[in-house]
């Protein structure tokens, strides 16, 4: 009778030292900055009242991952600021809906720009997978109708 022997599983095509690193490196600035250009061109376009609902629905990814980071303890004082965010966006889903046209007004643009810079500030003081169990976390959160999960038709 012998014994079963395991058989190490190698990945030929993944340096697991180089992925490793990756996942424990803070998240590069340039993608990062590559992130945030997308969404301050959205609060643009929003501003302008040429806003789609791509470029809301942009912002509200912000928003729930700020929200997600903030309760897990990462930025916690961005709280208030996300409530103020969320109610602006949802008065902004509504006018879209009776009238067609997208956009936002004054204390909802400032509470998105002071909120796209703690999410700035956010993401880039914790490790890349830490960022991505935050994304996968709140998909998941949204996904299972949280609690304060508020769903807009």
């Amino acid at each position: 009778m012998t014994r079963k022997m395991t058989k190490r599983k190698r990945w030929n095509l993944l340096n697991p030292i180089i992925h490793a690193l990756t996942g424990a490196a803070i998240t590069e600035r340039h993608l990062l900055d590559k992130l945030r250009l997308t969404e301050l061109s959205a609060l643009e376009s929003m501003t302008k009242g040429q806003g789609t609902v791509a470029d809301w629905r942009t912002l509200v990814d912000v928003l729930n991952l700020a929200e997600m980071f903030a309760k897990q303890g990462i930025g916690g004082e961005v709280l208030p600021i996300c409530q103020m965010a969320q109610d602006g966006l949802h008065k902004a889903a509504l006018r879209y809906q009776e009238t067609s046209r997208m956009g936002l007004d004054g204390l909802t643009i400032s509470a998105l720009r002071h909120l796209i810079e703690y999410a700035d500030l956010q993401q880039g003081s914790v490790p890349r997978s830490e960022f991505e169990k935050m994304v996968e976390k709140t998909r998941n959160y949204i996904k299972g109708n949280g609690d304060r999960v508020v769903e807009i038709t």
